[in-house]
């Protein structure tokens, strides 16, 4: 059966990274074709959802230069839409001085030591001895997860891009003796492109081995949002309005929150891990009283005079992270018969949303010139993110990225 059409870039997967990606190509004058296995916006993968935090406080000092590239190019994107998605704010680093991961990312994130009960009287209850309480005021705030991801599809379509939902992608294969890649579909269609791009998140190492036989160590984990009933009389202390900052509190169990915004007198208060799962097979309840109880317990120390747990929590959202051993992400070529042909964006951990638009203009790069300009020109040292990196490796280093 002949191609229905050539491209210069075909994208699967139409979550924030291959939405970005869409973008940053046709912005380049590319011909695009956006195909997502479900319909757009779904709640089924990792790009779901109503609010996700963006920070430079990372301990890992490879990720700070590409949140910051990130937070220039979210800020054009919503130049070019007209309407925002990211809400500025401070954030907030808590935990034992022994942690050394939470040292390094006050350090990376230009954080500064305060005294919580004076920035934010009574909310907080926090040990006086050996803890760290830093604030970082520039580069954190809260993005509203399914509207960005909108922001980008639309943008894509506005300067040329083609986006099909509903459109799963079953084999990849490499055209003899030509350049480039034809994409086949569960309905038969078939698409050629100059290049392809792989951004298919939970369901990366099943289209991965079933195209190129290559192992991608990348583990789904179900996870879930939880919204917390604030206490009466204090719902305005923990808005943004208020001054009141996204935070993570290191230690066990690791949590991290976003003020109250999207869903007025609740906060997001998460547990950081979940269960694997099966993205084909989900078990929608696996976790879910685990996940509660963590926070739970977590809130009665740190915040019991300022959110309810008694009841729970009031709303539970489901996600998934794409998990790699070490916490960082995929962002290679595949390699093998496919060269230069077709490029890989995954392993997102949990924590590169934010990142999206960086990420996505990298892998437009990477398919269209073979490298990634932007990258290198903004700091960015893509050679962490190889996929070679696991070989003979398969644990990686499992130091904590988020």
């Amino acid at each position: 059966m002949a191609a229905e059409c050539r491209f210069d870039v075909i994208v699967l997967g139409a979550g924030i990274m291959g939405s970005c990606a869409a973008h940053a190509a046709a912005s380049r004058g590319a011909t695009v074709l956006l195909l997502e296995r479900f319909d757009l916006l779904h709640h089924l993968g990792s790009s779901n959802g109503l609010s996700r935090t963006i920070r430079d406080a990372y301990p890992k000092a490879r990720y700070p230069p590409m949140v910051r590239l990130a937070r220039r190019l979210w800020a054009s994107a919503e130049e070019d839409a007209g309407y925002r998605v990211l809400t500025p704010s401070a954030h907030l680093s808590i935990g034992p001085r022994s942690d050394a991961s939470l040292l390094a990312a006050v350090r990376n994130g230009g954080g500064a030591e305060v005294d919580v009960d004076e920035r934010w009287p009574g909310v907080f209850r926090v040990p006086d001895d050996g803890w760290v309480t830093a604030v970082s005021e520039l580069g954190g705030g809260v993005l509203n997860a399914t509207k960005a991801v909108a922001m980008f599809q639309a943008l894509a379509v506005s300067k040329g891009a083609v986006v099909r939902d509903n459109t799963e992608v079953v084999a990849i294969v490499k055209k003899a003796g030509e350049n480039g890649v034809r994409v086949v579909t569960s309905k038969g269609e078939e698409f050629d492109g100059a290049k392809c791009i792989v951004t298919v998140g939970a369901w990366t190492s099943k289209l991965v081995k079933s195209v190129a036989g290559v192992d991608l160590p990348i583990q789904p984990l179900h996870m879930l949002s939880l919204y917390w009933k604030i206490k009466p009389g204090h719902e305005h202390e923990l808005t943004v309005e208020a001054g009141f900052p996204t935070f993570s509190s290191h230690g066990d169990p690791h949590v991290y929150s976003t003020p109250s915004l999207e869903l007025p007198g609740l906060i997001k208060i998460n547990y950081d891990s979940g269960p694997p799962c099966d993205p084909d097979r989900r078990d929608w309840s696996s976790g879910v009283d685990d996940a509660a109880a963590r926070v739970a317990g977590w809130i009665e120390e740190f915040m019991p005079g300022h959110v309810e747990t008694a009841d729970g929590p009031v709303v539970r959202q489901s996600c998934m992270y794409s998990m790699t051993p070490d916490k960082d992400f995929v962002i290679d070529f595949l390699g093998g018969e496919f060269g230069q042909d077709v490029v890989i964006g995954a392993g997102f951990s949990g924590h590169g949303f934010k990142m999206g638009p960086a990420v996505g203009i990298i892998l437009s790069e990477m398919a269209i010139d073979g490298q990634a300009r932007t990258a290198a020109e903004a700091g960015v040292e893509l050679q962490h993110f190889r996929i070679n990196r696991f070989e003979g490796n398969p644990t990686g280093n499992n130091n904590n990225a988020h």
